[in-house]
């Protein structure tokens, strides 16, 4: 059996100031990419697993998880939404996305 990634981009605000197609990395290998609004559900193996989602040269930070057999696990993602954010993101790249597990 395995467990589920459920990855859902969407903000609180409903803009991003980084849009475009943010791509899923997962275990240090491309696994797929979101819109906004969109989910994504993938399938992983029961044990220890890294995410990080990527829009071009900018990311998040990664985010360590473990999966156990039938779980779900839920991410939600999205862009910077705040001008403050967005500017710091162009000297430290990882804060350019927001990852969170919800």
């Amino acid at each position: 059996m395995s467990a589920k990634l459920r990855v859902t981009r969407q903000g609180s605000f409903g803009f991003e100031l980084r849009g475009g197609t943010f791509d899923i990395g997962l275990d240090g290998k491309s696994a797929g990419s979101l819109e906004w609004d969109d989910t994504v559900e993938l399938p992983v193996e029961p044990g220890p697993h890294t995410l990080v989602i990527r829009a071009r040269r900018y990311s998040s930070m990664e985010r360590s998880f473990e999966a156990t057999d039938g779980e779900t696990i839920s991410f939600r993602c999205h862009g910077a939404m705040l001008w403050p954010r967005w500017v710091a993101s162009f000297a430290v790249p990882s804060l350019a996305v927001s990852l969170k597990r919800s």
